[in-house]
């Protein structure tokens, strides 16, 4: 990829470095939007990519989509770079069993999405296509178990893909 993730942990926020642009895409929680500003010499402004939207994660794949959780409507949503309209891809129908506050996303090169449904206390991945979502990890409560998590706030995947 041409792409980097960097996490703001105090404010729980993701910054993406896309190396093709040269350019940060920066999801600005508290201002409910995604902006992106240019890496280059003399930038003063960034410029909106996505409004009204309590986003929380942000993750890009191979084809340059953004994948922008929004909190405020349990869903993860893809947009096409420059688009405003993006299409529902996790989650979208209100608080409850498929997403309560997600967080962080991973997506791979298949276009599987992965979440951390912080207040369902788990890891979910949706399938491209898939109108539910799979649990890869918690689940079960929220405790202290090796079979549950308390709270999820991140993700990590690595090279070899594992969770």
């Amino acid at each position: 990829h041409n792409t980097t993730i960097v996490v703001v942990s105090n404010n729980h926020c993701w910054i993406i470095i896309n190396k093709e642009t040269d350019s940060l895409i920066i999801c600005d929680c508290w201002n409910q939007r995604v902006v992106r500003w240019s890496r280059r010499n003399g930038t003063t402004q960034g410029e909106v990519l996505i409004d009204n939207i309590a986003c929380y994660g942000l993750a890009m794949d191979e084809q340059r989509n953004l994948y922008v959780s929004d909190h405020g409507n349990d869903e993860v949503r893809r947009y096409q770079l420059g688009g405003k309209n993006g299409s529902l891809v996790a989650g979208g129908n209100g608080k409850g069993d498929e997403l309560n506050h997600p967080h962080y996303l991973f997506v791979d090169r298949q276009q599987n999405v992965y979440v951390s449904d912080r207040n369902n206390h788990r890891v979910m991945k949706w399938v491209e296509g898939a109108k539910e979502g799979i649990v890869v990890a918690g689940g079960q409560d929220k405790g202290d178990a090796l079979t549950q998590l308390s709270s999820p706030l991140g993700i990590f995947v690595d090279t070899l893909g594992t969770l």
